[in-house]
Protein backbone atom coordinates (compact mmCIF):
# COMPACT_ATOMS: atom_id res chain seq x y z
CA UNK A 1 0.00 0.00 0.00
CA UNK A 2 1.00 3.27 -1.05
CA UNK A 3 0.68 5.75 2.39
CA UNK A 4 0.42 9.48 2.56
CA UNK A 5 0.94 11.46 5.43
CA UNK A 6 -2.38 12.96 5.68
CA UNK A 7 -5.53 13.50 7.49
CA UNK A 8 -7.88 12.53 4.89
CA UNK A 9 -5.75 9.57 4.01
CA UNK A 10 -6.09 8.33 7.51
CA UNK A 11 -9.48 9.03 8.06
CA UNK A 12 -9.85 6.84 4.89
CA UNK A 13 -8.11 3.62 6.62
CA UNK A 14 -10.45 4.13 9.26
CA UNK A 15 -13.57 4.25 7.30
CA UNK A 16 -12.09 0.64 5.93
CA UNK A 17 -11.38 -0.76 8.84
CA UNK A 18 -13.55 -3.11 9.65
CA UNK A 19 -12.49 -2.65 13.39
CA UNK A 20 -12.90 0.43 13.86
CA UNK A 21 -16.56 0.87 15.73
CA UNK A 22 -14.25 -0.92 18.48
CA UNK A 23 -12.86 1.69 19.73
CA UNK A 24 -16.04 3.21 20.71
CA UNK A 25 -15.73 0.24 23.20
CA UNK A 26 -13.43 1.53 25.40
CA UNK A 27 -13.16 4.93 27.83
CA UNK A 28 -10.45 7.53 26.59
CA UNK A 29 -8.24 9.89 29.27
CA UNK A 30 -8.95 13.78 27.68
CA UNK A 31 -6.05 15.90 27.90
CA UNK A 32 -7.33 19.69 26.94
CA UNK A 33 -11.02 17.93 26.44
CA UNK A 34 -9.78 16.31 23.49
CA UNK A 35 -9.75 12.13 24.15
CA UNK A 36 -5.90 11.49 23.70
CA UNK A 37 -3.80 9.87 21.94
CA UNK A 38 -2.70 6.58 23.71
CA UNK A 39 0.47 4.74 23.40
CA UNK A 40 0.75 3.10 26.54
CA UNK A 41 -1.24 -0.70 25.73
CA UNK A 42 2.35 -2.20 26.58
CA UNK A 43 1.46 -0.68 30.27
CA UNK A 44 -1.62 -0.32 30.85
CA UNK A 45 -4.39 -1.51 28.36
CA UNK A 46 -7.97 1.38 28.07
CA UNK A 47 -10.63 0.36 30.14
CA UNK A 48 -13.48 -1.66 27.94
CA UNK A 49 -16.83 -0.25 28.99
CA UNK A 50 -18.07 -3.62 29.54
CA UNK A 51 -15.72 -4.23 32.65
CA UNK A 52 -17.93 -2.25 34.65
CA UNK A 53 -20.75 -4.86 34.14
CA UNK A 54 -19.11 -7.87 34.65
CA UNK A 55 -17.72 -6.26 38.50
CA UNK A 56 -21.41 -4.91 39.29
CA UNK A 57 -22.79 -8.22 38.36
CA UNK A 58 -20.40 -10.00 40.88
CA UNK A 59 -21.41 -6.56 43.61
CA UNK A 60 -24.66 -7.54 43.17
CA UNK A 61 -24.42 -11.62 43.25
CA UNK A 62 -22.18 -10.73 46.58
CA UNK A 63 -25.01 -8.63 48.07
CA UNK A 64 -27.85 -10.79 47.34
CA UNK A 65 -26.62 -13.71 47.54
CA UNK A 66 -23.32 -13.46 50.22
CA UNK A 67 -21.51 -16.52 50.44
CA UNK A 68 -24.40 -18.36 48.45
CA UNK A 69 -22.62 -16.98 45.52
CA UNK A 70 -20.07 -19.23 45.05
CA UNK A 71 -22.42 -22.07 43.70
CA UNK A 72 -25.83 -19.72 42.48
CA UNK A 73 -24.21 -16.81 41.40
CA UNK A 74 -25.22 -16.22 37.39
CA UNK A 75 -21.38 -17.17 36.98
CA UNK A 76 -20.58 -19.29 40.36
CA UNK A 77 -17.20 -18.09 41.54
CA UNK A 78 -16.23 -21.46 42.22
CA UNK A 79 -15.39 -22.13 39.05
CA UNK A 80 -15.20 -18.12 37.43
CA UNK A 81 -11.88 -18.55 36.39
CA UNK A 82 -12.60 -21.70 34.51
CA UNK A 83 -14.28 -19.30 31.93
CA UNK A 84 -11.08 -17.80 30.63
CA UNK A 85 -9.18 -21.01 30.26
CA UNK A 86 -10.82 -21.56 26.56
CA UNK A 87 -10.93 -17.81 25.08
CA UNK A 88 -7.15 -17.06 26.44
CA UNK A 89 -5.97 -20.31 25.02
CA UNK A 90 -7.09 -19.08 21.41
CA UNK A 91 -4.43 -15.73 22.28
CA UNK A 92 -2.06 -17.67 23.27
CA UNK A 93 -2.05 -20.92 21.07
CA UNK A 94 -2.95 -23.53 23.51
CA UNK A 95 -5.07 -26.61 24.03
CA UNK A 96 -8.10 -25.27 27.11
CA UNK A 97 -6.77 -27.32 29.65
CA UNK A 98 -3.10 -25.87 29.51
CA UNK A 99 -4.37 -22.52 30.84
CA UNK A 100 -5.15 -21.15 33.90
CA UNK A 101 -5.33 -17.61 35.55
CA UNK A 102 -3.95 -16.83 38.91
CA UNK A 103 -1.88 -14.89 41.03
CA UNK A 104 0.06 -12.48 39.60
CA UNK A 105 2.89 -12.31 36.57
CA UNK A 106 6.07 -12.77 38.72
CA UNK A 107 4.33 -15.00 41.56
CA UNK A 108 3.08 -17.36 38.95
CA UNK A 109 6.85 -17.35 37.59
CA UNK A 110 8.31 -17.91 40.81
CA UNK A 111 5.36 -20.71 41.41
CA UNK A 112 6.30 -22.81 38.16
CA UNK A 113 10.17 -22.56 38.38
CA UNK A 114 9.18 -24.45 41.72
CA UNK A 115 8.32 -27.03 38.60
CA UNK A 116 10.84 -26.54 35.71
CA UNK A 117 13.79 -25.21 37.59
CA UNK A 118 15.03 -28.54 39.04
CA UNK A 119 19.18 -27.91 38.76
CA UNK A 120 21.86 -30.90 39.64
CA UNK A 121 25.41 -30.64 40.36
CA UNK A 122 25.97 -30.64 36.73
CA UNK A 123 23.05 -29.02 34.98
CA UNK A 124 22.34 -26.23 36.37
CA UNK A 125 22.42 -22.91 34.04
CA UNK A 126 19.68 -20.39 33.36
CA UNK A 127 19.58 -18.54 29.83
CA UNK A 128 17.85 -15.36 29.76
CA UNK A 129 18.28 -12.15 27.78
CA UNK A 130 20.70 -9.63 28.64
CA UNK A 131 19.00 -6.79 31.06
CA UNK A 132 15.94 -8.75 31.03
CA UNK A 133 12.31 -6.81 32.81
CA UNK A 134 14.12 -6.20 36.02
CA UNK A 135 11.14 -8.14 37.77
CA UNK A 136 12.32 -11.61 35.46
CA UNK A 137 15.97 -10.07 37.04
CA UNK A 138 15.21 -10.33 40.80
CA UNK A 139 13.06 -13.58 40.42
CA UNK A 140 15.58 -15.60 38.04
CA UNK A 141 18.49 -14.34 41.11
CA UNK A 142 16.47 -15.10 44.01
CA UNK A 143 15.53 -18.26 42.94
CA UNK A 144 19.17 -19.57 42.03
CA UNK A 145 20.20 -18.19 45.59
CA UNK A 146 17.40 -20.48 47.22
CA UNK A 147 18.88 -23.57 45.75
CA UNK A 148 22.35 -22.14 47.06
CA UNK A 149 23.93 -21.44 44.13
CA UNK A 150 25.45 -18.10 43.00
CA UNK A 151 23.47 -16.19 40.53
CA UNK A 152 27.03 -15.05 39.06
CA UNK A 153 27.75 -18.98 37.79
CA UNK A 154 24.18 -19.98 37.30
CA UNK A 155 22.34 -17.12 34.84
CA UNK A 156 24.03 -16.63 31.83
CA UNK A 157 22.69 -13.57 29.69
CA UNK A 158 23.09 -13.45 25.51
CA UNK A 159 23.96 -9.82 25.01
CA UNK A 160 23.50 -8.12 21.28
CA UNK A 161 26.27 -7.56 19.15
CA UNK A 162 28.04 -4.61 19.38
CA UNK A 163 26.47 -1.84 17.55
CA UNK A 164 23.37 -3.43 17.29
CA UNK A 165 19.82 -2.75 19.02
CA UNK A 166 18.51 -6.22 18.90
CA UNK A 167 19.13 -9.41 19.36
CA UNK A 168 20.15 -12.58 16.98
CA UNK A 169 18.46 -15.81 16.81
CA UNK A 170 21.53 -17.27 15.65
CA UNK A 171 23.74 -15.90 18.91
CA UNK A 172 20.84 -17.21 21.21
CA UNK A 173 21.25 -20.95 19.43
CA UNK A 174 24.36 -21.15 20.08
CA UNK A 175 24.82 -19.91 24.04
CA UNK A 176 22.01 -23.14 24.31
CA UNK A 177 24.30 -25.31 22.07
CA UNK A 178 27.44 -24.47 23.80
CA UNK A 179 26.03 -24.65 27.43
CA UNK A 180 24.68 -28.27 26.12
CA UNK A 181 23.58 -30.67 29.05
CA UNK A 182 24.70 -27.81 31.84
CA UNK A 183 21.86 -26.05 30.37
CA UNK A 184 18.67 -26.38 33.07
CA UNK A 185 16.18 -23.95 31.62
CA UNK A 186 15.62 -20.86 29.46
CA UNK A 187 13.97 -17.87 30.22
CA UNK A 188 12.79 -15.09 28.26
CA UNK A 189 10.66 -12.66 27.60
CA UNK A 190 8.88 -13.51 24.72
CA UNK A 191 8.39 -9.54 23.40
CA UNK A 192 11.16 -7.39 24.90
CA UNK A 193 9.73 -4.19 26.72
CA UNK A 194 12.72 -2.26 25.93
CA UNK A 195 13.38 -2.53 22.14
CA UNK A 196 9.94 -4.08 21.48
CA UNK A 197 11.71 -7.12 19.55
CA UNK A 198 9.65 -10.74 19.51
CA UNK A 199 11.77 -13.64 19.54
CA UNK A 200 11.92 -16.21 17.58
CA UNK A 201 10.63 -18.62 20.42
CA UNK A 202 9.63 -22.15 18.45
CA UNK A 203 13.27 -22.31 16.98
CA UNK A 204 15.02 -21.21 20.71
CA UNK A 205 12.67 -23.63 22.21
CA UNK A 206 13.05 -26.60 19.85
CA UNK A 207 17.02 -25.40 20.02
CA UNK A 208 16.30 -25.90 24.07
CA UNK A 209 14.38 -28.93 23.95
CA UNK A 210 17.09 -30.27 21.90
CA UNK A 211 19.50 -30.13 24.93
CA UNK A 212 17.29 -31.25 27.20
CA UNK A 213 16.68 -27.55 28.58
CA UNK A 214 13.13 -26.66 30.08
CA UNK A 215 11.95 -23.69 28.58
CA UNK A 216 9.53 -21.08 29.64
CA UNK A 217 7.81 -17.62 28.48
CA UNK A 218 7.37 -14.26 29.83
CA UNK A 219 4.95 -12.72 27.85
CA UNK A 220 4.01 -10.09 29.19
CA UNK A 221 4.43 -7.82 25.82
CA UNK A 222 3.29 -10.88 23.99
CA UNK A 223 -0.45 -11.99 25.09
CA UNK A 224 -3.10 -10.07 23.32
CA UNK A 225 -0.09 -8.71 21.21
CA UNK A 226 1.49 -11.19 18.78
CA UNK A 227 0.61 -14.81 17.24
CA UNK A 228 1.53 -17.25 19.76
CA UNK A 229 1.54 -21.15 19.40
CA UNK A 230 2.70 -22.30 22.63
CA UNK A 231 1.39 -25.87 22.40
CA UNK A 232 3.23 -26.55 18.48
CA UNK A 233 5.82 -24.63 19.60
CA UNK A 234 6.54 -27.39 22.40
CA UNK A 235 7.12 -24.58 25.45
CA UNK A 236 6.99 -26.50 28.52
CA UNK A 237 5.69 -23.48 30.59
CA UNK A 238 4.66 -19.60 30.00
CA UNK A 239 3.05 -17.04 32.06
CA UNK A 240 1.77 -13.76 31.12
CA UNK A 241 0.06 -10.60 33.07
CA UNK A 242 -3.38 -9.31 31.66
CA UNK A 243 -3.17 -5.42 32.18
CA UNK A 244 -1.01 -4.33 29.37
CA UNK A 245 -2.83 -5.63 25.61
CA UNK A 246 -5.33 -7.79 27.69
CA UNK A 247 -7.05 -4.83 29.39
CA UNK A 248 -7.92 -6.43 31.91
CA UNK A 249 -6.73 -3.63 34.56
CA UNK A 250 -3.93 -2.44 36.72
CA UNK A 251 -2.27 -5.44 38.32
CA UNK A 252 -4.85 -7.73 37.17
CA UNK A 253 -4.65 -11.56 37.52
CA UNK A 254 -1.86 -13.81 35.42
CA UNK A 255 -2.34 -16.07 32.81
CA UNK A 256 -0.55 -19.21 32.82
CA UNK A 257 0.70 -22.04 29.95
CA UNK A 258 1.44 -25.46 31.06
CA UNK A 259 2.08 -28.10 28.30
CA UNK A 260 -0.15 -30.98 28.65
CA UNK A 261 2.67 -33.55 29.30
CA UNK A 262 3.26 -31.92 32.77
CA UNK A 263 -0.47 -32.23 33.55
CA UNK A 264 -2.33 -34.72 35.22
CA UNK A 265 1.04 -36.03 37.57
CA UNK A 266 1.15 -36.27 41.18
CA UNK A 267 4.98 -36.81 40.85
CA UNK A 268 5.79 -33.20 39.44
CA UNK A 269 7.36 -31.33 42.46
CA UNK A 270 5.03 -28.27 42.51
CA UNK A 271 3.65 -25.82 45.91
CA UNK A 272 0.30 -26.84 46.09
CA UNK A 273 -2.74 -25.37 47.76
CA UNK A 274 -6.72 -26.51 48.14
CA UNK A 275 -7.78 -24.48 44.99
CA UNK A 276 -5.40 -27.21 42.92
CA UNK A 277 -7.43 -30.30 44.07
CA UNK A 278 -10.08 -32.28 41.87
CA UNK A 279 -13.64 -30.24 42.21
CA UNK A 280 -15.33 -33.71 42.72
CA UNK A 281 -13.68 -33.98 45.99
CA UNK A 282 -12.60 -30.51 46.72
CA UNK A 283 -15.15 -29.94 50.04
CA UNK A 284 -14.32 -33.08 51.29
CA UNK A 285 -11.38 -31.63 53.05
CA UNK A 286 -9.62 -35.07 52.11
CA UNK A 287 -5.63 -34.76 53.75
CA UNK A 288 -4.28 -35.87 50.46
CA UNK A 289 -4.14 -33.63 47.83
CA UNK A 290 -4.94 -34.98 43.98
CA UNK A 291 -4.25 -32.50 41.17
CA UNK A 292 -6.57 -31.07 38.99
CA UNK A 293 -5.94 -33.08 35.63
CA UNK A 294 -5.30 -29.27 33.94
CA UNK A 295 -3.05 -26.24 34.92
CA UNK A 296 -5.76 -26.05 37.54
CA UNK A 297 -3.58 -27.98 39.45
CA UNK A 298 -1.42 -25.06 40.44
CA UNK A 299 -3.81 -23.16 41.57
CA UNK A 300 -2.95 -22.47 45.29
CA UNK A 301 -6.46 -20.57 46.59
CA UNK A 302 -9.84 -19.63 45.26
CA UNK A 303 -9.80 -17.14 42.79
CA UNK A 304 -10.12 -12.86 43.50
CA UNK A 305 -13.02 -12.77 41.75
CA UNK A 306 -13.36 -9.14 41.24
CA UNK A 307 -9.82 -8.92 39.94
CA UNK A 308 -11.09 -11.77 37.47
CA UNK A 309 -14.58 -10.37 35.98
CA UNK A 310 -12.68 -7.24 33.96
CA UNK A 311 -10.47 -9.59 32.64
CA UNK A 312 -13.65 -11.95 31.43
CA UNK A 313 -14.90 -9.09 29.94
CA UNK A 314 -11.77 -8.05 27.45
CA UNK A 315 -11.74 -11.82 26.74
CA UNK A 316 -15.68 -11.15 25.43
CA UNK A 317 -14.41 -8.67 22.69
CA UNK A 318 -11.28 -10.65 21.86
CA UNK A 319 -13.51 -13.75 21.31
CA UNK A 320 -15.89 -11.70 19.17
CA UNK A 321 -12.89 -9.86 17.10
CA UNK A 322 -10.28 -12.83 17.18
CA UNK A 323 -6.63 -12.56 16.89
CA UNK A 324 -6.29 -12.78 13.44
CA UNK A 325 -8.26 -9.96 12.56
CA UNK A 326 -6.12 -8.04 16.03
CA UNK A 327 -3.44 -8.99 13.88
CA UNK A 328 -4.28 -7.69 10.36
CA UNK A 329 -5.25 -3.94 11.93
CA UNK A 330 -2.03 -4.16 14.13
CA UNK A 331 0.37 -4.82 11.11
CA UNK A 332 -1.38 -2.35 8.75
CA UNK A 333 -1.40 0.41 12.28
CA UNK A 334 2.07 -0.04 13.03
CA UNK A 335 3.49 0.28 9.49
CA UNK A 336 1.42 3.40 9.04
CA UNK A 337 3.38 4.62 12.33
CA UNK A 338 6.54 3.94 11.32
CA UNK A 339 5.83 5.91 7.81
CA UNK A 340 4.76 8.64 9.84
CA UNK A 341 7.94 8.38 11.77
CA UNK A 342 9.74 8.79 8.86
CA UNK A 343 8.00 11.38 7.10
CA UNK A 344 8.27 13.64 10.41
CA UNK A 345 12.40 12.66 10.15
CA UNK A 346 12.57 14.05 6.71
CA UNK A 347 10.59 17.43 8.11
CA UNK A 348 12.70 18.62 10.49
CA UNK A 349 16.38 18.80 11.79
CA UNK A 350 16.19 15.47 13.31
CA UNK A 351 17.10 12.01 13.48
CA UNK A 352 14.65 9.79 14.62
CA UNK A 353 16.58 5.60 14.57
CA UNK A 354 13.31 3.13 15.66
CA UNK A 355 15.16 0.74 17.27
CA UNK A 356 12.89 -2.14 16.78
CA UNK A 357 13.56 -4.87 14.40
CA UNK A 358 11.03 -5.61 11.70
CA UNK A 359 10.33 -9.06 14.38
CA UNK A 360 7.88 -6.75 16.36
CA UNK A 361 4.14 -6.67 17.28
CA UNK A 362 2.75 -3.37 17.37
CA UNK A 363 5.29 -1.58 19.45
CA UNK A 364 8.29 0.87 18.45
CA UNK A 365 10.60 1.81 20.46
CA UNK A 366 11.99 5.37 18.77
CA UNK A 367 15.11 6.74 19.80
CA UNK A 368 15.41 10.69 19.74
CA UNK A 369 18.53 11.91 18.68
CA UNK A 370 19.59 15.23 19.81
CA UNK A 371 16.10 15.53 21.60
CA UNK A 372 15.84 15.27 25.35
CA UNK A 373 13.10 14.05 28.07
CA UNK A 374 11.34 17.53 27.00
CA UNK A 375 10.06 16.40 23.81
CA UNK A 376 8.65 13.80 26.08
CA UNK A 377 7.24 16.46 28.36
CA UNK A 378 5.45 18.06 25.24
CA UNK A 379 4.01 14.65 23.49
CA UNK A 380 2.12 14.10 26.99
CA UNK A 381 1.17 17.96 27.89
CA UNK A 382 -0.14 17.89 24.29
CA UNK A 383 -2.03 14.98 24.55
CA UNK A 384 0.01 11.95 23.15
CA UNK A 385 0.14 9.66 26.26
CA UNK A 386 3.54 8.06 25.27
CA UNK A 387 6.35 6.18 27.75
CA UNK A 388 9.75 6.86 28.38
CA UNK A 389 12.71 5.08 28.47
CA UNK A 390 16.24 6.59 29.55
CA UNK A 391 18.76 7.24 28.24
CA UNK A 392 16.81 8.66 25.40
CA UNK A 393 13.50 6.38 23.82
CA UNK A 394 9.86 6.84 23.72
CA UNK A 395 7.68 3.53 23.08
CA UNK A 396 5.18 3.78 21.25
CA UNK A 397 2.53 0.60 20.74
CA UNK A 398 -0.47 1.57 19.14
CA UNK A 399 -2.86 -0.91 20.47
CA UNK A 400 -5.32 -2.49 17.39
CA UNK A 401 -8.55 -2.45 19.64
CA UNK A 402 -8.69 1.21 20.39
CA UNK A 403 -6.18 3.00 17.97
CA UNK A 404 -6.95 4.55 14.77
CA UNK A 405 -5.05 6.18 11.51
CA UNK A 406 -6.17 9.32 12.40
CA UNK A 407 -4.21 8.64 15.86
CA UNK A 408 -0.92 7.83 14.11
CA UNK A 409 -1.73 10.76 11.58
CA UNK A 410 -2.30 13.48 14.73
CA UNK A 411 0.85 11.71 16.55
CA UNK A 412 2.95 13.03 13.62
CA UNK A 413 1.58 16.71 13.77
CA UNK A 414 2.34 17.10 17.43
CA UNK A 415 5.91 15.82 16.95
CA UNK A 416 6.78 17.81 14.62
CA UNK A 417 5.60 20.95 16.28
CA UNK A 418 7.37 19.83 19.28
CA UNK A 419 10.42 19.71 17.78
CA UNK A 420 10.02 22.78 15.95
CA UNK A 421 9.15 24.46 18.90
CA UNK A 422 12.57 24.19 20.79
Amino acid sequence: MQFENSLAFAQKLDKEDPLASYRAQFHYPQVNHKDVIYFTGNSLGLQPKNAKDYIDNVMIDWAEMAVEGHFYADKPWWDYHERLAAPLAKVVGAKKEEVTVMNTLTVNLHLLLVSFYRPTKKRFKILCEEKAFPSDQYMLQSQVRFHGLDPKEAIVEVKKRDGEQHWRTEDIVSKIKELDDGLALVLIGGVNYYNGQVFDMGTITASAKGVGAFVGWDLAHAAGNIELDLHNWDVDFAAWCSYKYMNSGPGNASGVFIHERHLNRKDIPRFEGWWGTKKETRFLMKPEFEPMENADAWQLSNAPILAVAPYLASLALFEEVGMPALLKKQKLLTTYLEFILNEVDKQVESTFEIITPKERGCQLSVFLHGQGKSLFDYLMKNGVITDWREPNVIRLAPAPFYCSFEDMYRFGEVLKAGIQSK
